[in-house]
C-alpha cells in the first residue's frame, strides 16, 4: 500500500465564463427582440413598393418609431436597471408602428417589438446562488446579547415584570 496523498482535481472551468454572466445580468434576449423589431420597420419604410406613401407628419413618424424602437432595444442591454420604462416604451410603440410603419414592419417587426417589451418587462435579476451547505436547514444559531446602550438596561434599573402586563 502506499501512503501517497490524494489531492482533489481542480474545478472544471465553467462554460460560458463572464459572457454568460454578463448576458444573465439584462434582458439580453428582449433587448435584441426590440431592436429586430425596429430594425425590420426600418427596412421595410426602405422597401420599394409603390403602395405605400409616406407624407408629411406621417413620414416622420414612420422613421422615428422604428428608431426609437432600435435605441430601446440597445437600452435594454446597456440599462437593466430601467428596463420597466423601456419595456412599456417598446410595448406603446410596437403597438403605434401598426399606424405609422407599413402595418407594424408587415406584422413582423410589431410581434418581434411586443414579445421583447414583454419579456423585458418580465425578466429579473437573478440572485446570487447560496452554496449548498448553507441551504441546509439546522437549528438556528443563538443570538448574542445586543451591545447597544439603546437597549442595555441601566445599572440599578429594574426589569419590567412580563406579569405586570397580564394582571391588568
Amino acid at each position: 500500500m502506499t501512503t501517497a496523498r490524494h489531492e482533489a482535481a481542480p474545478p472544471a472551468r465553467r462554460s460560458g465564463g463572464r459572457w454568460r454572466r454578463w448576458r444573465r445580468g439584462r434582458p439580453f434576449t428582449a433587448g435584441v427582440l426590440v431592436a429586430l423589431g425596429g430594425a425590420e420597420m426600418l427596412v421595410t419604410l426602405r422597401a420599394p413598393l409603390g403602395v405605400l406613401l409616406h407624407i408629411g407628419p406621417q413620414g416622420l413618424a414612420a422613421y422615428l418609431v422604428p428608431i426609437i424602437l432600435v435605441i430601446c432595444g440597445a437600452l435594454l442591454i446597456a440599462t437593466p436597471q430601467q428596463r420597466v420604462f423601456y419595456a412599456l416604451v417598446s410595448l406603446v410603440l410596437g403597438l403605434v408602428s401598426w399606424l405609422t410603419s407599413n402595418l407594424g414592419g408587415f406584422l413582423v417587426g410589431m410581434l418581434l417589438a411586443l414579445v421583447g417589451g414583454a419579456l423585458a418587462f418580465a425578466w429579473t435579476p437573478d440572485r446570487q446562488r447560496r452554496p449548498a451547505a448553507a441551504e441546509a436547514p439546522g437549528p438556528p444559531a443563538p443570538r448574542e446579547p445586543a451591545d447597544d446602550a439603546d437597549t442595555a438596561p441601566q445599572p440599578g434599573a429594574e426589569t419590567p415584570d412580563p406579569a405586570a402586563a397580564d394582571r391588568g
